[in-house]
């Protein structure tokens, strides 16, 4: 090895989960360091990988090491904290390297795409009237194109020049050799500043007043700001708190100080006045251009973004679940609003939580982290309540404006007393009526689309359900289709029961079409729209509804968990939960929490501007726990009741739930691999796990396959991973049974 080499340790992207060490030639050694994408070789092939370390120490002679072939780009892709990050991904969520760095780094960067630029054409010196004449009679092509880039007053762009006169490219290369125009090369920035919001300006916006509890707050984060190390705040703010101006504020600081800030919400499309607001502050504080991460981008996009955070030509990214891994420079702020939402699980590998990640992120970059809720998840309440994050509560909502008024109506009471089955009860119609009359606006929410959730003969009890998977099909009237929510499977609603061929065939249950019809029929007058996944397909159409709603053109919006969170409009006085009960009887140990969490985000879309708001939650169980204290806002109390219920049980958090689920189209052949499994895993960890299962998922059969699931409870994730790794590595399993681990799952079903 020459004394200008060096040795690099280099992780393939794809396809190899193992360390490769190479050897850098002298005229590449600068161009190779930590977090470098390079070409190196791999058998008879080239691979792309990312460096790791660099004058690494193998143990294999130098003479032996390759060389490496190429460095793809100018500087790093990826920082040291993240190559950590993404040490501590593998061994924590159990999953293989390439796996994890296909999810951190975006497709784009990992295949290798360039930079986009476009060539542009100026003159460099001006002709006299002769040489224009000349130039004219032998070729007035050329002369044509040097008179209107003589004229511009900066340089244009070749390829509209071209098409623009109708001449060809040979035109423009006779008078570039002739040194009468000159050829440029400008990069192309595809980076998605304003996309989310449809290129929508924003004029700068000045800093509320804090009042007083926003200002202790601010306080307290600063503190932790410029102690210059790792801490983690639990923000607990009522509903329209201002929690989002205290974000602002904190970030405002964090620019201010040179740092980046990461702003991860649950979804992009569903909080587009959040990235509005942010996007406002920016423009006050100057230059600063908030980069949008979300799933809808292009491949340029997608690439430029990345690379304008890894060259620090952005410091502020706002995203969704894989912001996260974004290569921000000098991160030093890091915000999580609605923490406890499920939206932050990535349900395919590696299977990661956003939150828990952000969190882990922080800590590496020495930045301060703020995890946001009204209703915090109980994990982030008890790190909260052991010390490991510091807790800031904002009990009162902004200008001292009252929580809504929550009345619970018992739908049992409501089908004696009409007699027949109903999707909105005479107290909801009653307010629904008397905010149109008031010129106020109103919200109803279902957390189920189409027109009712199945089809049931009344004659043999016979139910529609999908072939494909273990649930029923719902019904969709404006089509008369039954369509399976799992797998997309659809069919043609029948007439006839096809088992005893009565037509006494009927749906049962709600979705939010039939609530739509409902309200049709008790507000004929009224306008009303609804929002579910069947209706948002087109781009932009989430937003264009709500911007109808915004202004008036809309007076009761109906929907799903699409607009139970983040939306703030004044005049919105009443919102109506019209079937509360459909989270809450789940076989799921967060049933309680989701329930909860849902009644309360939902409720708080009411009464945010000057006028007081209502709340009507119709359920059958009117007395149950996330019912009650979600109707006197009693967040402390349920955290308290839930908490001691999860340690009298050992359910997270008090331990760690690693899920294994197993699924095949043959369903004696899946449980025999579970059973086998279960087996090797006690017998590896005696002592370190509880095991439970295996045993048939709550929704057994999904899209042809046959679902099982084992349990492990467990003090210690990293070591049991290791050790359940290590037993499916030792397993020949059959290409048609696939097992995959889910740590810390946020869902059972």
């Amino acid at each position: 090895m020459g004394l200008d080499e060096k040795i690099v340790t280099v992780w393939p992207i794809a396809g190899f989960d193992r360390d490769l060490h190479y050897r850098v030639s002298k005229n590449m050694a600068t161009s190779i360091n930590v977090g470098s994408v390079a070409r190196v070789p791999l058998g008879r092939r080239f691979v792309l990988g990312l460096v790791t370390e660099v004058d690494s120490e193998p143990d294999i002679p130098l003479s032996k090491l390759k060389l490496v072939s190429q460095s793809l780009y100018d500087g790093p892709v990826m920082s040291r904290s993240l190559i950590r990050l993404a040490k501590w991904m593998k061994s924590y969520y159990g999953a293989k390297r390439d796996s994890v760095l296909e999810c951190m780094i975006p497709g784009p960067v990992r295949q290798g795409m360039s930079p986009k630029h476009e060539t542009l054409l100026e003159a460099t010196r001006k002709l006299d009237t002769d040489e224009l004449a000349f130039l004219e009679k032998r070729a007035p092509k050329q002369a044509a194109l040097y008179q209107f880039v003589s004229q511009q007053f900066q340089p244009q762009k070749k390829s509209d020049l071209l098409s623009r006169l109708g001449i060809s490219a040979a035109a423009a290369t006779s008078l570039i050799k002739k040194g009468i125009l000159k050829e440029t090369r400008r990069s192309i920035q595809r980076v998605a500043y304003d996309d989310d919001l449809g290129g929508v300006e924003f004029a700068a916006e000045k800093p509320l007043q804090l009042n007083a509890e926003q200002s202790a707050v601010v306080a307290s984060i600063g503190k932790s700001m410029e102690a210059g190390k790792y801490a983690s705040h639990l923000l607990k703010g009522v509903t329209g708190s201002g929690k989002t101006e205290v974000y602002l504020s904190a970030m405002e600081k964090a620019l201010e100080n040179g740092q980046g800030v990461l702003f991860l919400v649950p979804e992009v499309a569903l909080t587009p006045q959040t990235v509005g607001r942010l996007r406002s502050r920016l423009a006050r504080i100057g230059s600063e251009q908030a980069v949008v991460w979300h799933s809808h981008l292009s491949d340029g996009e997608r690439f430029d973004a990345w690379m304008a955070l890894a060259s620090e030509k952005a410091r502020v990214v706002v995203g969704a679940r894989s912001a996260v891994f974004a290569p921000i420079p000098n991160l030093g702020l890091i915000i999580v609003d609605e923490e406890h939402e499920p939206a932050y699980k990535q349900d395919e590998t590696p299977r990661y939580h956003g939150r828990d990640v952000a969190v882990y992120r922080a800590h590496l970059e020495n930045a301060v982290c703020i995890l946001g809720s009204a209703t915090p998840s109980l994990e982030s309440y008890k790190n909260a309540q052991s010390g490991k994050y510091i807790l800031n509560t904002l009990r009162n909502r902004v200008d001292d404006r009252q929580l809504p008024v929550i009345h619970v109506v018992d739908m049992r009471t409501e089908i004696v007393r009409s007699r027949k089955p109903t999707q909105l009860s005479s107290l909801l119609v009653e307010k629904l009526q008397q905010r149109f009359d008031d010129g106020e606006q109103s919200i109803l929410f279902i957390n189920r689309r189409g027109f009712s959730s199945s089809m049931i003969c009344q004659e043999c009890g016979y139910v529609a359900e999908c072939d494909h998977c273990s649930v029923s099909m719902t019904y969709h009237r404006t089509d008369e289709t039954l369509k399976c929510h799992l797998c997309g499977d659809e069919q043609a609603a029948p007439l006839r029961c096809p088992q005893c061929r009565t037509p006494k065939i009927r749906w049962k249950g709600s979705g939010t079409q039939r609530v739509e019809f409902a309200v049709q029929k008790a507000l004929p007058k009224a306008r009303i729209s609804r929002i579910d996944a069947d209706t948002m397909s087109r781009k932009h159409l989430f937003r264009e509804r709500l911007s109808d709603f915004r202004t008036g053109k809309i007076d009761v919006l109906v929907g799903t968990q699409m607009i139970g969170k983040g939306l703030d409009f004044p005049n919105v006085t009443l919102v109506g939960l019209v079937d509360a009960d459909l989270t809450l009887h789940l076989p799921d140990f967060r049933a309680n929490e989701r329930a909860f969490q849902l009644l309360i985000q939902v409720s708080g879309r009411s009464g945010r501007g000057e006028l007081a708001g209502e709340v009507i939650v119709q359920t059958f169980t009117p007395h149950a726990d996330p019912i009650q204290f979600a109707r006197h806002s009693d967040v402390d109390t349920f955290l308290e009741l839930e908490s001691e219920s999860r340690e009298r049980f050992a359910y997270p958090p008090y331990r760690h739930l690693i899920r294994q689920l197993l699924r095949g189209p043959n369903s004696d052949k899946v449980s025999f691999f579970a059973e086998q499994f279960a087996r090797k895993a006690e017998q590896a960890l005696p002592g370190a796990i509880e095991l439970r299962g295996p045993t048939p998922c709550a929704v057994e059969k999904m899209k042809d396959n046959y679902r099982f699931q084992i349990w492990y409870f467990t003090k210690n994730v990293t070591r049991v991973m290791g050790e359940l790794r290590s037993i499916y590595d030792e397993i020949k399993w059959p290409d048609d049974v696939i097992s995959v681990f889910d740590v810390d799952p946020m869902s059972l079903m």
